[in-house]
């Protein structure tokens, strides 16, 4: 038997339902004014399909008028060409708040403005391009304060974040399967990358670069970035984790980095740098590379696992690349063979340095070189002491060309190497017999003293 109900009992479920709308409505708007924001349901409406742009234009006019943030309730919203107000501030629920590219020029674009922030907005490119010019899902220049929290950037045809000569900040905030960069700053003026998740990108997780060698002075600190590809091609330009480019003053620490197509950090000709307290597994070529024009880096508390070489300071004579403290890292299982052709047999080496380093307290295991001190005639003041060295074909391999400047190789242990402990090199080939074990005198460039060799 089927009950029909009664017209008190049908007028009493409409009116639950018209109070449980108005229930919603009414939290929505409380959450809004906890905020201090501008809801911006009343004209943006989520879920519809249709294209929100001008509705949203809207609300950030009159948010901008009483200097409130836009409020924007859990929902999908379509839009595109959204060009920020002078100090746009755009606040989600993490998770909920999706603001898709519906296809056009860009999705939000703030140039020459005071500052923008996003808050707990998903970003979502849904893989449609974006037009010449455009670098990012988000793509500002020139702020004083660009400012992105709790975010989640997903899909862009570009990179993820594009900012260029701002000042602010990118934290928590998770970024993947962008074509070019997941963040991309140019020019910065003293940025900070904090705990963000930056994954599945095209060319580069993080890339702080600047056009002309100069004080950049950004932090990247505590980030995960994994499975960055080289999808560009290049011999290391692409397929870096961390990479940056003629950056001075930069410091890199306690981040996360795991497979990348090349390096994990690269530091081109950047001067100045700190790189400190990373986690850097599966690198495809060298794990941390310091190259190029670059003169003071420190790099130090690093632990290297699964690459074909590990840390490099890399280009004196060509680029003047020197002056650097290289200490208290873990290398370990280089494998020495690298995505580059090297015409020859594997080097892996743990470490390598060319000019005017310190290589010390360093422990490293398990590769074709434990530490590789110059390359031909490119060997200038380098020390290395007390480092300690298992499990290798050589020790330690150092220059013994022609021109090869002066090295100091005390008091390191070296354990388990099959063909020599200290070996004099020409290039990739071992020339001379243990050092380790006497002969250093013919080479009065070298002083080799107080080693053990086991």
């Amino acid at each position: 038997m089927v009950v029909q109900p009664s017209r008190r009992a049908v007028l009493a479920g409409l009116a639950a339902a018209a109070a449980s709308a108005g229930s919603a409505l009414a939290e929505r708007r409380a959450l809004a004014d906890m905020r201090g924001s501008f809801d911006a349901s009343e004209g943006v409406r989520p879920r519809d399909g249709g294209d929100q742009s001008a509705a949203l234009r809207d609300a950030l006019v009159r948010a901008e008028a009483t200097g409130r943030p836009v409020f924007m309730p859990p929902g999908r919203y379509e839009i595109a060409d959204i060009d920020l107000t002078p100090t746009a501030k755009i606040v989600g629920i993490p998770g909920e708040t999706r603001l898709v590219f519906r296809g056009g020029n860009y999705l939000l674009r703030a140039e020459g403005t005071k500052s923008c922030r996003l808050d707990g907005l998903i970003l979502d490119g849904a893989g449609r391009a974006l037009a010449d010019g455009i670098d990012g899902l988000l793509h500002c220049s020139g702020l004083e304060a660009a400012i992105v929290e709790d975010c989640a950037i997903t899909g862009s045809s570009a990179s993820g974040v594009a900012l260029a000569g701002c000042a602010g900040r990118v934290a928590r905030s998770s970024i993947d399967s962008a074509r070019v960069a997941g963040i991309r700053l140019v020019q910065s003026r003293g940025m900070a990358v904090t705990e963000n998740d930056v994954s599945d990108c095209g060319d580069t997780g993080i890339l702080i670069h600047r056009y002309d060698e100069g004080a950049d002075d950004t932090i990247v600190r505590g980030n995960r970035v994994s499975r960055i590809r080289a999808r560009s091609g290049g011999t290391g330009q692409f397929g870096n984790g961390i990479n940056l480019a003629k950056a001075n003053g930069v410091i890199v620490s306690d981040n996360r980095i795991d497979d990348c197509d090349f390096s994990a950090i690269r530091c081109f000709s950047s001067d100045d740098l700190q790189v400190t307290g990373n986690i850097c597994t599966r690198s495809g070529e060298t794990a941390l590379y310091v190259e190029f024009a670059f003169e003071g880096a420190i790099v130090s508390g690093n632990l290297i696992d699964d690459a074909a070489l590990g840390i490099s300071f890399a280009n004196l004579m060509d680029y003047g690349g020197r002056l650097g403290v290289c200490s208290g890292n873990l290398i370990r299982n280089m494998r020495g063979h690298t995505r580059l052709p090297n015409g020859g047999e594997p080097v892996g080496a743990g470490i390598s340095a060319e000019a005017d380093i310190a290589v010390t307290g360093n422990v490293v295991e398990n590769a074709w070189i434990g530490l590789q001190l110059g390359w031909g005639p490119y060997l200038r003041d380098v020390s290395a002491t007390g480092n300690v060295i298992r499990r290798t074909r050589i020790g330690i391999g150092v220059s013994v060309v022609e021109g090869a400047g002066p090295a100091l190789i005390s008091g390191n242990l070296i354990s388990g190497a099959g063909k020599g402990a200290i070996l004099g090199m020409r290039w990739a080939e071992a020339v001379t017999g243990d050092l380790a074990r006497g002969g250093a005198e013919r080479f009065p460039h070298l002083t080799v003293a107080l080693n053990r060799a086991d």
